[in-house]
Formats: C-alpha cells, sequence, structure tokens
C-alpha cells in the first residue's frame, strides 16, 4: 500500500499527489495507518494533492507546516488538507494515527472547507478515531454497501470535527461551492461571471451569497486565491518570480508585484526570502 504517492517531480513545480488506490473509479478513498498508507503519508517536502487527507495525529513531535504555516505537533490533533493546499511534515519523530485519503466524489454539498490542523479534547480524539477504525475495516473487508457506509462515517468525523461551528446556510453551501470551483481552477483563474455561469445562478446572487456568508466579495476571494498560490510558488518552487506572473496569468511581472505587495503586504522576493530563513 506503498504506491499512493508519486516521487517528487523537478523543483520548477509543486509535487501534485493524485489518489492512486486499487479500483479508483469505485472506491476513491483509502484509510489506514500511517505505516500502512506509505512513508510519503509523512513526506517531509512540500506537495499538495488532487483529494482531501484528513490525519488523526495521536503521537509524536516535530511540525506540520499547511501553506507554509508551521504547526507544532501537540497530539491529540485532526489535520484537513483541502485539494489545491501545500503541506509537508518538518521533522518528525515517532508520528503515529490515522491517515484517510479520499476524493472530493465522497462529500456532500457543504462537507468541504479549508485546511485546518486543530488540538481535539482527549473525547474527541477517541470518538474520532473509533470513527476511522470503522470505516478502516469497511475499506479492507468491503462488504455489500461498504462504499455508502464509509461516506456516512465521513459525514459523522466532519460533523464531528466541526462541532461548535454554525453548520452552513444557503449562503455558506454557495460559498463553499465557489470556493472549490476556485481552487479547482486555480491554473485558469476564470472570470466571476464564469463562477456564476457554472453554478447555475446570477452573478448578482453569488454576490450577495458570497458576501453575506464570508464577508468578502468574489472578487476579493479569487485575489487571496490568487495571491495564496503565488505563496505557495514562491515557497515551494524555484521559478522566478516572472514565470510565477505568467502562470497565475499576469502580462506584466511589475503588475503582479504590486498585487502581490497589496495582498500579502510584502514583495515577491522579501517573502522567499524569508522563507529561506
Amino acid at each position: 500500500m506503498n504506491d499512493r504517492y508519486p516521487s517528487p517531480p523537478p523543483s520548477d513545480s509543486l509535487p501534485v499527489h493524485r489518489l492512486a488506490v486499487p479500483d479508483a473509479a469505485r472506491a476513491p478513498v483509502a484509510v489506514g495507518s500511517f505505516d500502512s498508507i506509505g512513508p510519503l503519508s509523512r513526506a517531509e517536502f512540500p506537495h499538495r494533492h488532487t483529494f482531501y487527507e484528513i490525519v488523526l495525529v495521536t503521537g509524536g513531535s516535530g511540525h506540520h507546516v499547511i501553506d507554509f504555516t508551521a504547526h507544532r505537533i501537540d497530539p491529540p490533533q485532526l489535520g484537513i488538507i483541502a485539494p489545491g493546499h501545500v503541506h509537508h511534515w518538518r521533522p518528525t519523530s515517532r508520528l503515529d494515527g490515522m491517515v484517510l485519503l479520499f476524493d472530493e466524489a465522497l462529500l456532500s454539498t457543504g462537507d468541504g472547507g479549508g485546511p485546518r490542523f486543530v488540538r481535539l479534547p482527549p473525547a474527541t480524539a477517541d470518538h474520532l478515531g473509533h470513527v476511522l477504525s470503522h470505516m478502516e475495516d469497511e475499506y479492507r473487508s468491503r462488504p455489500d454497501g461498504f462504499l455508502a457506509v464509509i461516506r456516512s462515517y465521513l459525514r459523522v468525523l466532519l460533523t464531528v470535527a466541526r462541532r461548535g461551528e454554525s453548520p452552513p446556510g444557503p449562503n455558506g453551501r454557495v460559498a463553499d461551492a465557489f470556493a472549490l470551483l476556485v481552487a479547482r481552477n486555480r491554473d485558469e483563474w476564470p472570470s466571476i461571471d464564469w463562477y456564476a455561469r457554472h453554478l447555475g445562478v446570477s452573478t448578482a446572487h453569488l454576490h450577495e451569497r458570497v458576501k453575506h456568508a464570508t464577508g468578502l466579495t468574489p472578487g476579493q476571494l479569487i485575489r487571496r486565491a490568487r495571491a495564496a498560490e503565488a505563496r505557495r510558488l514562491l515557497g515551494g518552487t524555484d521559478l522566478t518570480v516572472r514565470q510565477i506572473a505568467a502562470r497565475l496569468g499576469f502580462a506584466d511581472p511589475a503588475y503582479f508585484c504590486r498585487f502581490f505587495r497589496r495582498e500579502s503586504g510584502t514583495t515577491p522576493g522579501d517573502y522567499r526570502d524569508r522563507l529561506a530563513l
């Protein structure tokens, strides 16, 4: 079960891990311990996924770095890494726990969301550990209807993990769907009209729902996402600023630098230098 992750590609791009599991069309999921999932479940180089990863860390020390923000390992903790976000483990010792990998197709509407790495109360960690163990049993034995059971357990896991948060209403569901589309199209950066058409709503309706749910307009969220992608490329590749500007759709590198400074509070060069310290 150690073939789920490819080797790192050249340094002009971030490694992209795809879900390589047997019979992925029927069961786009894998669940097990860090050891059974494979050594690259503890990868110490920045990479991103085309799938979701949930980790329940029950032992170990070191750091879990998500989008170049380091979170100290202090078990028990739960990490949710969404597609497109960059993460890696920074020297860890005795890292232990459970890992769940799954395609977006297993999610119900509104179940997604951004990355997080949070400490859990022991009772909650025990509860989630039991849920993941049941998911692993279903995954390994594959009785009739096992995928429906795994999907149900996934909903339980996400609900318990987010207990205390307000459930998404209609505005939140539109905002979540919009955020997922932005993440999927980070190589294209289409117009807001395109997103509205794809979601089957008017541009005004999209603006109203997203602004109500997040406090930000769709345009502001796209700019944030574009700046976040720039930070990932600056921190995880050897691409020049000019090359990153072109990859993000900026014809003028100087305009990209102004955009990055406005969104991130620093220049691309200073941001990269700070990460290297």
